[in-house]
């Protein structure tokens, strides 16, 4: 039994490779964490233009003088022209 401990101790066939992946997997995943950062960074700047197009939208709406009536099917008030009639055929405005 201590003949195979032995063995097992000195044997050092597998060393190159393992060492070999170590640096391997150490260059990628330093490699990941630059790629993730600048992932990182360019998503906050795209969401920073997105929030700053958002707090720039200018929301004042102007449409002359026309006044809708508060009735759901959003009928105009008293901006008909001469002649025309609402659908339902009944006389706004006289």
């Amino acid at each position: 039994m201590r003949a195979l401990l032995n063995a097992f101790w000195n044997d050092e066939k597998g060393f190159v490779v393992s060492a070999e992946l170590v640096l391997v997997s150490t260059i990628c995943v330093i490699a990941l964490v630059v790629g993730l950062t600048q992932v990182s960074q360019a998503v906050n700047n795209e969401l920073r233009d997105v929030a700053a197009a958002y707090s720039n939208v200018n929301q004042s709406y102007y449409a002359g003088d026309s006044q809708f009536t508060d009735m759901l099917d959003h009928t105009p008030g008293n901006n008909w022209s001469t002649g025309s009639s609402p659908e339902d055929g009944s006389d706004i405005g006289g």
